[in-house]
């Protein structure tokens, strides 16, 4: 086994794969961009050493930092975790090169899969089930438009390169098609340096399934069954389980087959994913990753193996710790993929500093990974995953009740979260029957990702309740600088203005003797840790996450949360005007298109440009039929949030709306 090991990642998976590491008695190695310095994985690393600036092609992705670190540091062995260099292989042959063990697969099997149309043919040799579609090399537009009409639509365009659904489009109809190609092909060259695509049928309801599979040096394969990742936005996960809810076992051992063949194809080495579309005709193969995968741990709760100690014992020359036979099945589990995103803004990233991050207990059966904790800041530079929650039962039906109340136990202040969301989709009548397909979340859009509706009387008094609580701290610690509301011969009161957008919410606040009351409740409350509050509402005791941050009042309570404001008596002077001029950055993001120049007549919906962040592409378009006056950005531009980076004239902006 390896004395000591390099993580050439950040974030969850640096410090799970430490944990792991470290059991195993083996030394570890963070690596750490600038504005990472004081980040979680590098305070779980035994040592860590930094490599470069925040870009991530300067330090995360620099091949020639990262292998010159590893031998200045004495590593053994370089684990890549996923994303960044994970399926590089030129970054496996560096490692070779440098007498350095990478712990993945060998760069031939890496290349087989990394490209969709080169796997998909070589799949398709080893009788592994393929949709319809063509994965050629001929890409001249008209000949993919006949192509797609021959498959039948609808189609879908992927791109041949890369993963995360960039670069995918779904298109309905032929006179769709010319479109949706070209900007299939930006967005694919932008985010791989590759736009070429392939065309496949597109199946209108299909469930995503992915088998897991691990292979040594020796020539054994095995499968670790399989995981439904059925449950997406925008063609990326956000709710994994294990097994397969309602999957037959012949239909899980044929994909499970089916996905060792794959393996075995390429000659594979490490853990893979082999990842299917099925629905009731069968199951298709969509693509492999050549790496560990986000949701491994619901592979691990139901198996009870450490997937990424089977990585490093295989990539150390050892035979796979179990064969097929001594693979089962225990119970079930779920992983919820907690986002730092806007699931109201389409799921636009949110960053900013995490002024609470709280996360319940682990136990046997409920398992955080993450790399944030309280104080740390969601960086525009770095994915936007904040946590996976992973909660196990010996049931489906247990393993949801958990995760349900794990999700209802976390808070996360300072940034927009899905934590709603995931736990809305827990609770759903179709997901918690199972078999969800991956059009759920959007067709269900209205449920769940309902608006938050007004605040009750309860929440109201609960946020009275933190502003009270908060401004009870002596400043200095002199007690005549607390605003608790004591006068001498008199009980005044006080309005506390909330608001939630445009909706205000009037409080009034008096003295009840030792307690408040706050309209017609009695109320009293007490600060626990971890930004909880205690309180009693006529009597009734529960807790509640409730934080005070400057203006701002973020509750969670019941699995929902509310954020309210108070006004701020400075903005006033401060407000901007009305913004239909303009056209605002609304992230800090990198410009990668600008489709618009001054003096252009534009119309309403008429994208103009199109801004990247968080692996996120935003294309921003004009409001109105308008015409450009001012283009004040540049390709390759990062811009901050609100930043101005198309101005309109005025006159004909006024005349398109009257």
């Amino acid at each position: 086994m390896f004395r000591t090991l390099l993580i050439a990642n950040r974030g969850e998976i640096a410090c799970r794969i430490a944990r792991t590491a470290r059991r195993l008695g083996i030394e570890t190695i963070a690596v750490y961009s600038d504005p990472d310095a004081g980040a979680l994985h590098v305070q779980a690393a035994d040592r860590a050493y930094p490599i470069g600036p925040a870009a991530v092609r300067e330090s995360y992705l620099n091949i020639p930092r990262i292998i010159e670190t590893a031998l200045r540091a004495g590593a053994d062995a370089i684990h890549p975790g996923y994303g960044f260099l994970s399926e590089n292989p030129a970054f496996a042959e560096a490692c070779a090169a440098a007498g350095i063990t990478f712990v993945g697969p060998p760069p031939s099997a890496m290349r087989a899969m990394g490209s969709k149309s080169a796997a998909k043919a070589l799949m398709e040799k080893s009788a592994v089930p393929l949709l319809p579609g063509y994965h050629g090399n001929r890409q001249d537009p008209a000949f993919l438009e006949d192509q797609a009409n021959r498959i039948g639509f609808p189609v879908v365009i992927k791109a041949v390169s890369g993963g995360g659904g960039r670069g995918m489009r779904v298109v309905n109809a032929r006179d769709e098609f010319a479109a949706a190609l070209a900007s299939a092909r930006q967005e694919a060259a932008s985010a791989f340096g590759d736009d070429r695509v392939l065309i496949e049928r597109y199946l209108q309801r299909p469930r995503h399934i992915e088998v897991q599979v691990f292979a040594d040096t020796m020539g054994n394969a095995v499968h670790l069954f399989e995981r439904d990742c059925s449950a997406q936005r925008r063609h990326q996960k956000v709710l994994e389980e294990a097994p397969a809810p309602g999957l037959s076992e012949a239909r899980r051992q044929e994909m499970g087959a089916a996905a060792v063949a794959a393996a075995l194809a390429v000659g594979y080495v490490g853990a893979g994913t082999v990842e299917f579309v099925v629905d009731d005709d069968g199951f298709f193969f969509l693509e492999m990753n050549t790496r560990l995968q986000v949701e491994h741990p619901v592979t691990e709760m139901i198996t009870g193996f450490d997937l990424v100690e089977w990585q490093l014992r295989v990539a150390a020359g050892e035979n796979l710790p179990a064969a097929q036979s001594e693979i089962a099945i225990f119970g079930h589990a779920l992983e919820a993929r907690i986002y730092a995103e806007d699931p109201a803004r389409d799921f636009a990233p949110s960053v900013g500093r995490l002024a609470l991050f709280h996360t319940p207990a682990e136990t046997a059966d409920v398992r955080v990974d993450t790399g944030f904790t309280t104080g740390d800041t969601v960086s525009i530079h770095y994915d936007a995953m904040l946590a996976k929650l992973i909660c196990h039962g010996p049931t489906r039906a247990v393993a949801l009740r958990r995760m349900g109340q794990a999700l209802a136990d976390c808070s996360v202040v300072g940034v927009a979260s899905n934590l709603d969301l995931l736990g809305r989709i827990v609770a759903h009548p179709d997901f918690l029957a199972g078999g969800i397909d991956t059009g759920f979340i959007a067709r269900e859009g209205e449920t769940l990702l309902a608006a938050q509706v007004p605040p009750p009387s309860q929440i109201l008094a609960i946020a009275a309740l933190a502003v009270l609580t908060a401004e009870l701290t002596p400043v200095n610690g002199d007690p005549w600088d607390a605003r608790d509301l004591w006068w001498l011969n008199t009980t005044p009161a006080r309005v506390l203005e909330f608001r939630d957008g445009d909706n205000h919410y009037p409080v009034t606040v008096t003295r009840d003797g030792d307690a408040w009351r706050i309209g017609e409740i009695i109320c009293a409350a007490q600060p626990l840790d971890a930004g909880q509050l205690r309180v009693s509402l006529d009597g009734v005791h529960l807790t509640v996450a409730a934080t005070v941050d400057h203006h701002a009042v973020t509750l969670r309570y019941g699995g929902q949360t509310w954020r309210l404001t108070l006004p701020d008596p400075m903005a006033a002077f401060d407000e901007e005007e009305d913004a239909g001029d303009r056209l605002v950055a609304p992230i800090p993001g990198l410009v990668t298109q600008i489709l618009a120049s001054p003096g252009d007549r534009v119309s309403r919906g008429q994208v103009l440009v199109v801004l990247e962040a968080m692996k996120t592409v935003f294309r921003l378009a004009a409001l109105a039929d308008t015409i450009v006056e001012e283009v004040s950005c540049a390709t390759g531009e990062m811009v901050q949030e609100g930043q101005v980076l198309v101005r309109f004239s005025e006159t004909e902006t006024m005349n398109s709306g009257s």
